[in-house]
């Protein structure tokens, strides 16, 4: 009885055996969510708006930092998913994932994973300055602690979440020394939040009552307050970006047209077009969104466009 029990359990695992020995660094660079790595994109984000982006020291150090953050992230997915193993192995979608599918073994994720956590702060400190390590430390001990027990604690996900991204955008500035504004931290925060939000809301809506098919915590979340949470978090990023534009609003410029104060309008036709997506539960991976939506990524040119005249005084 107990030889029959356990070769059935053994039989699925063997043509995976050489597979998984071939493929453990491609496992590993999937564990690492290569698609993820676009939103580092926003530690350009501060050169960007303070006009500093194009000089041969400030792209220098922003692939630097490109670098390291997604050394980071990398390092938080790779414990994040061995940790969560055997609860992916479960999972209709997550079981596929390499760790929980055994191509990368859960002690070589854990390796890798906490190597990666501290050669990244390390290389910050030597490559790049003591504040830049101190955020990638803080960002990796937040991830970690998030990836333990903050994951299941009601609005602190949110926020743990929202932060993430709000340094991506603030360690460009750090990393060239240059003052960030209130008024982008605000900006940047709130619409981290709007996309944060409007995706668990459409998680909760596509979840339809099936508790078991995406995250546990989305039970205890209402659809209409995640609703509220997007809704609030996209008036206020509107808002803290129009007063952002504004702030230079009263000094004379040499430009053709005000071009600061004409990107409201694209920013704003922008979180408009995305809340289409949120309010239909639609919303998933921001990137996703972007990329997919021809109208979205349209609208964004041209706020890059506007905004950059504005930085060049065109």
């Amino acid at each position: 009885m107990t030889e029959t029990a356990v070769l059935p359990q053994r039989t699925p695992q063997e043509p995976s055996a050489s597979p998984r020995k071939g493929g453990l660094l491609a496992g590993l660079l999937r564990t690492a969510r290569p698609r993820q790595w676009v939103k580092n994109i926003l530690v350009v984000a501060a050169p960007a708006a303070a006009g500093q982006l194009f000089s041969r020291h400030s792209l220098t150090q922003l692939a630097l930092v490109f670098v390291l953050f997604t050394a980071c992230a990398a390092a938080v997915y790779l414990v994040n998913d061995a940790r969560d193993a055997e609860a992916d192995r479960a999972h209709p979608t997550k079981r596929h994932r390499p760790v929980a599918a055994g191509q990368v073994p859960v002690p070589v994720a854990y390796a890798v994973g906490g190597c990666l956590g501290l050669l990244a702060p390390a290389a910050a400190a030597w490559l790049c300055s003591p504040a830049v390590a101190a955020l990638l430390t803080a960002y990796l001990g937040m991830q970690l602690a998030y990836c333990v027990s903050l994951k299941h604690v009601l609005v602190v996900d949110l926020a743990v979440v929202t932060t993430g991204f709000l340094m991506r955008a603030m360690i460009g500035g750090l990393a060239l020394g240059i003052p960030l504004s209130r008024w982008f931290l605000i900006t940047t925060g709130f619409g981290a939040l709007f996309m944060v939000s409007a995706k668990r809301y459409s998680e909760a809506v596509q979840m339809a009552g099936n508790a078991g098919a995406t995250r546990a915590l989305l039970t205890e979340y209402t659809t209409g307050y995640l609703r509220f949470v997007w809704q609030l978090a996209a008036g206020v990023a509107v808002l803290g970006y129009c007063l952002w534009a504004m702030e230079e609003g009263g000094v004379p410029h040499t430009s053709v047209l005000p071009w600061r104060q004409l990107s409201m309008v694209a920013f704003i036709l922008a979180v408009l077009r995305y809340a289409v997506f949120a309010d239909r539960g639609t919303a998933g991976e921001p990137e996703d969104v972007v990329l997919r939506d021809r109208a979205l990524a349209l609208i964004g040119l041209v706020w890059v466009a506007m905004y950059g005249l504005a930085v060049a005084n065109w």
